[in-house]
């Protein structure tokens, strides 16, 4: 079994209060949800407007799998005009690390 974790950090565009910032992040966290079936949420960066972090978990019988999926929202997320992805970490679990 591998486990398979993204945390993205992100730049929010012509945002000005929090609100503003929950108009932008919802959607993108309710798509990766939706399009991709993962555990995904708003992790970091709550006070700050032009800021959100959002992590994403995935579980599988192959890391390859794992890195796939992972790649794809890193893709998705790039691609989304209204926010800048500005550092993503990764990691990649198996039942072997003990």
């Amino acid at each position: 079994m591998f486990t398979g974790s993204l945390c993205a950090d992100l730049r929010l565009g012509d945002v000005h209060s929090l609100k503003e910032k929950r108009s932008v992040v919802r959607p993108i966290v309710a798509e990766i949800a939706r399009r991709f079936s993962l555990s995904v949420a708003e992790t970091g960066h709550h006070d700050l407007y032009r800021r959100a972090e959002i992590g994403v978990a995935v579980v599988s019988g192959e890391g390859a799998h794992c890195r796939e999926v992972l790649d794809a929202v890193e893709r998705m997320l790039a691609e989304r005009p209204e926010v800048e992805l500005l550092q993503v970490r990764r990691q990649l679990f198996s039942n072997d690390d003990e």
